[in-house]
């Protein structure tokens, strides 16, 4: 039986205006989660308060029962994709991919080493020696992965990472995230908006309404009713919610 990688504990914090409320969560290890959710309620916060971005809050969140903020960042092994990427786009893409193994005094041999390895593995080898703006959606997507992957995390943390990117690049990435997950053995939490893409890639799906976790579904379950009539409503929309009821029922 696999254990609890991440545990949520009534987690809650106000940041301006915006509140999460009373968030618990455990993800198991190994698993894809998704966080699903309209914009503005609470996704990104969340995955940015498991990465430990916060620290006044009440509630906790624990990484294998030790509190995240007690982890020194270069210790709690957590990769983070931004939505954006987050690419130093003064840096060629080696140069990117590595950022983490130089900071951390790791050698050149080692640097070079891994870092052709990673480029190698996502299949942007041939583009290390340019610079991110003059790279696709997808192999940007790729060099931020590479950037996360290369110090070997057991939770990887992704923010809308497919938003951006045409759909046809989107499948690519979608069988990329998959092969990811089997080579690395990494627990994978994603932030979407998109049901189907959810629905796609994770194991479990946690609902996010108005700064509360509302639900948490199998993926397979998703779009079957189970009586809570706002996550309904917000699943099939005002006017196919009863309908869609009365059909599963």
């Amino acid at each position: 039986m696999k254990e609890t990688i991440l545990k949520i504990n009534d987690y809650s914090i106000k940041l301006g205006n915006f509140s999460l409320k009373r968030i618990n969560l455990q993800v198991i290890e190994g698993e894809i989660f998704a966080l699903l959710g309209k914009t503005g309620s609470g996704k990104t916060i969340l995955l940015e308060s498991i990465a430990g971005f916060y620290h006044r809050f009440s509630g906790d969140i624990y990484l294998k029962d030790q509190s995240i903020i007690s982890i020194p960042l270069e210790k709690r092994q957590i990769g983070y994709v931004y939505q954006d990427f987050g690419l130093f786009n003064h840096m060629t893409v080696y140069e990117n991919i590595i950022y983490g193994l130089k900071i951390n005094g790791k050698s050149r041999d080692e640097q070079q080493l891994k870092g052709h390895e990673m480029a190698q593995m996502l299949s942007i080898e041939h583009r290390l020696n340019q610079y991110p703006l003059t790279l696709s959606g997808g192999e940007r997507q790729r060099t931020a992965l590479a950037r996360a992957l290369i110090m070997k995390p057991r939770l990887l943390l992704m923010d809308e990472p497919f938003s951006s990117l045409d759909p046809a690049t989107k499948e690519i990435m979608y069988q990329q995230i998959e092969k990811i997950h089997t080579l690395f053995n990494c627990t994978i939490i994603f932030v979407t908006h998109d049901f189907n893409e959810a629905k796609r890639m994770a194991d479990r799906i946690g609902i996010m309404m108005d700064g509360e976790l509302r639900g948490i579904r199998n993926s397979e379950n998703l779009f079957v009713p189970n009586g809570d009539q706002k996550i309904d409503r917000f699943l099939f929309g005002e006017r196919n919610t009863n309908e869609r009821i009365n059909i599963t029922s």
